[in-house]
């Protein structure tokens, strides 16, 4: 089968031809209908975040068909269509039975560890495998599971409440889902902090209120825009000393901030001033949980959770497409996220 792999970090991805994986009794064959290229993988690539062993396949947003199922397998049937949680577990270590399956000590990232859905097709774990409903299309499905699902697990654990006044660093793939999941949860006003003018009014289309970075300092934009108060929650989705530093700069009391961004960069604030006199809390944000991804699946499919075709870019199962997006991603892009197709 066709394959686009990271042969060596900070090298760019090369087309190279594999054998379809062999299924193993307990694991699913997918047929990949379409897989989202992540900021991630654009860190796999340079080394930010190291890869031990290679080549390996990247591509951890995967949407497909069921193509064969194995022996020990009674959820699936072939031609299903279904959408996979990235994280592949041991489902029994205590992190595991807890539902914490992403700190589990056997944990393999699905295109990091192990290959992924830059490929046409990609073995995972059975229980990785989620139903996709006909109503969610194949690159929606695909990019729910890395830029929504970590998205709703930041809200989560940040603790959002109906009512709460949320801004946002980045308006990204992570960024677009976190306002409409925070708007399904009937947050208060929504705060979208960037410095792309074209993401900016798309977050405005939206019902958000555009914050340019370009324009002055977010935080003294927001707390003007909040009476001085700040915001309950923050989402940071950016990775920078900077954005990081803001999005504790911006809480109000009792305020939460969500550090979601994988970044080589230190986070520096004033204890004081921006914590310990307003009891606010940093939040650490590691991947998401499959315990979580049924409700996703359901703000998706009712329509509160929707990746219009408008905001995407399609490419190819292609070395030198895939790459060009991954080079994309070192600056700011005017679409929300690029999604490989390989069956196009």
């Amino acid at each position: 089968m066709k394959s686009v792999r990271l042969v060596q970090l900070g090298h760019q991805l090369q087309e190279a031809e594999v054998p379809v994986p062999d299924i193993r009794p307990d694991a699913v064959l997918i047929r990949v209908a379409a897989c989202g290229i992540c900021h991630s993988d654009a860190h796999y690539r340079a080394g930010v975040s190291p890869i031990a062993q290679l080549p390996v396949t990247p591509g951890h947003e995967i949407a497909g068909t069921v193509e064969f199922v194995g022996a020990e397998v009674d959820a699936f049937r072939p031609g299903e269509r279904v959408c996979v949680h990235y994280l592949a577990h041991c489902g029994a270590c205590d992190f595991c039975r807890q539902g914490n399956e992403q700190f589990c000590p056997e944990a393999q990232m699905i295109g990091k560890h192990r290959d992924g859905g830059y490929a046409e097709f990609v073995q995972v774990p059975a229980r990785n495998v989620f139903v996709l409903p006909d109503e969610i299309g194949f690159a929606q499905g695909a990019i729910m599971m890395c830029s929504s699902a970590t998205t709703l697990h930041a809200l989560n654990k940040a603790r959002l409440k109906p009512g709460d006044s949320v801004a946002i660093f980045g308006f990204g793939g992570l960024g677009y889902s976190a306002l409409q999941l925070a708007r399904a949860f009937d947050c208060g006003a929504v705060y979208v902090v960037e410095i792309n003018p074209a993401k900016l009014a798309s977050a405005a289309a939206l019902g958000a209120i555009p914050i340019s970075a370009a324009a002055g300092d977010p935080v003294e934009q927001i707390r003007d825009a909040t009476g001085g108060k700040g915001v309950d929650v923050s989402i940071e989705l950016v990775g920078t000393s900077v954005t990081m530093a803001q999005a504790v700069g911006c809480l109000g009391v009792l305020g939460r901030a969500a550090i979601v961004a994988l970044s080589r960069e230190s986070l520096s604030f004033l204890p004081y001033a921006d914590l310990i006199n307003k009891e606010a809390e940093v939040i650490g944000i590691s991947d998401h949980l499959a315990s979580e991804l049924p409700s996703l699946i359901r703000y998706a499919r009712s329509g509160k959770l929707i990746f219009s075709e408008s905001t995407l870019r399609f490419v190819d199962l292609d070395a030198a497409q895939i790459n060009a997006s991954l080079d994309a991603l070192e600056g700011s892009t005017d679409h929300v996220r690029t999604v490989i197709r390989p069956g196009r």
